[in-house]
């Protein structure tokens, strides 16, 4: 299997314009945004749940709990939730009609209580990437949020953390180095 590759700023834009032609766009859009802008596994996007999310005066969390049952390598961690997706998350969870907070965050065609498995949503990623025009895989999110961030100078140990990897080596991986990241690198000399 080939590496994850990170999305350029015009492929992500990309893969927002075309999933705001299609159906069940706004859930859509928050799926993919929740791995560009919190760095989640798409096993982990799958089994959120509307109590994740959502505090019990409606209002959207800033932090959302992984426990170590629900992700790899069972090493439970905090995913925070900046601002910008609060919003996105404020727009869909408004959006809904939910009728319990343990039933799936994105829920399918078949249901409300009918979630996307970690397989389905994978294959969900890549058609919509490929039908986008942009060659890129369920992971390419995760992949570019640790990459943005490591563009903006975060340190390794910290972007470590925010993937839950145990080790840096392992964050190392999911850095891509671009020509605009050593550009700005040199003219700090």
């Amino acid at each position: 299997m080939t590496a994850a590759k990170s999305l350029t700023p015009a492929e992500l834009e990309t893969a927002l314009t075309y999933i705001a032609k299609r159906p069940h766009a706004v859930r859509n859009r928050v799926m993919l945004l929740v791995t560009v802008m919190a760095g989640l596994r798409v096993g982990e996007v799958a089994d959120l749940t509307l109590a994740d999310v959502r505090n019990r005066d409606g209002s959207i969390k800033s932090e959302i709990y992984l426990a170590s049952h629900r992700v790899k390598h069972g090493y439970a961690r905090t995913v925070y939730v900046s601002t910008r997706l609060q919003a996105e998350l404020v727009v869909y969870v408004g959006a809904r009609t939910w009728h319990e907070p343990t039933q799936p965050l994105f829920y399918t065609h078949r249901g409300p209580r009918r979630g996307f498995s970690a397989n389905t949503l994978s294959q969900h990623f890549f058609w919509r990437y490929r039908r986008a025009g942009i060659s890129a895989s369920s992971h390419s999110g995760r992949k570019t949020f640790l990459t943005s961030l490591a563009s903006q100078g975060i340190s390794v140990f910290v972007l470590a953390s925010l993937a839950g990897h145990r080790s840096i080596s392992t964050t190392q991986k999911y850095v891509s180095v671009n020509d605009d990241m050593k550009r700005r690198a040199v003219e700090l000399v």
